[in-house]
């Protein structure tokens, strides 16, 4: 995997991560993952990632936004913007990539000689998170999900790196914070900053398959306090709020389907809940003399995030509930 640009040099550079993968659509030539460098002497480098999922929209449409409006003069340092880090997965509004059917942010640390999702994965690891100096992913829910808005710091067992990612989650400004724990997936790509040293967060950003004006304009904003809190970008740093920060416990504390139907939801992302309260009922629409069944939380905790299809399938998540944390 090779960039097409000078990532070193000074200016404004748009061009292409080539991704060699013979398949039938590309025989010969490569798969093109867009990549974007604005840097203006030497300073902090921090990298900007959209489209891990290729179903979640409101990050790449943010990053967007920011290539078109940062002023090159106004630099100081370096921004590297990923705004389709999963291309193909992207153009196919699919979560993983419609050529080889791998998760990228299940596929790090990646492998050169892999497949084609393992080569991105690797390069990000070993060849872009080593220049930076902080890094962020921004995600939603994709077509399956929505998620109360938040940032993600993980918590390491370097105390140092981990107040660093707390650092960014709370200037980044969301009145939500999840701090990824002992539940964290090790081969996702704040794993990957993790095991780099690099202060990461990644952001959950809504979801349901489209483009939410008011989150996308809230992650831009976000993406302008950061630039500022790194010194990359000039001018006073906006106050924000006490943020809510949680963090997941237990999956048992959260409601899969144990059966096939319709799940007739009663709570929304974003709210409070206790133990017992009423969370919805599964119609079994196939076999309607069966009779529905209603559900209930297991825990007092928050919804971070529910399911956005109405037929479900044994497995599938409801409602991902996670408790406060300090």
């Amino acid at each position: 995997m090779t960039p097409t640009i000078d990532l070193s040099a000074d200016g404004r550079h748009v061009g292409d991560l080539r991704v060699k993968w013979s398949d039938n659509a590309v025989p010969l030539g490569y798969h093109p993952v867009p990549i974007v460098s604005l840097k203006c002497g030497a300073g902090p480098v921090v990298l900007m990632f959209g489209g891990t999922h290729g179903d979640e929209f409101e990050g790449p449409a943010a990053l967007m936004r920011l290539v078109g409006s940062l002023d090159l003069e106004n630099i100081t340092g370096q921004i590297i913007i990923v705004p389709a880090l999963n291309a193909p997965a992207l153009q196919d509004a699919s979560r993983v990539s419609p050529i080889d059917g791998v998760n990228l942010n299940r596929a790090f640390p990646g492998n050169p000689q892999g497949a084609f999702t393992e080569q991105i994965a690797y390069y990000v690891e070993t060849e872009l998170l080593p220049m930076a100096d902080a890094a962020i992913d921004l995600h939603s829910g994709g077509k399956a999900s929505v998620f109360a808005p938040c940032s993600l710091p993980t918590r390491t067992a370097d105390a140092d790196l981990a107040d660093r990612n707390l650092a960014l989650a709370r200037v980044f400004g969301l009145p939500l914070i999840w701090v990824l724990g002992g539940l964290n997936d090790q081969r996702s790509l704040n794993s990957a900053a993790a095991r780099a040293g690099v202060p990461m967060i990644a952001a959950e950003l809504g979801g349901g398959g489209g483009v939410d004006p008011a989150v996308t304009d809230a992650t831009e904003a976000g993406l302008y306090r950061v630039l500022r809190h790194l010194g990359i970008l000039h001018g006073e740093l906006p106050r924000c709020g006490v943020p809510r920060m949680v963090t997941l416990v237990s999956s048992d504390h959260s409601l899969y389907a144990q059966s096939e139907g319709i799940f007739d939801r009663q709570v929304s992302a974003g709210r409070s809940v206790k133990a017992g309260q009423f969370a919805g009922r599964m119609h079994h629409v196939a076999e309607p003399r069966r009779t529905s069944e209603d559900l209930r939380f297991p825990v007092d905790g928050f919804v971070l995030a529910h399911t956005n299809r109405g037929y479900v399938r044994r497995g599938d998540l409801l409602l991902l509930i996670a408790q406060d944390t300090d």
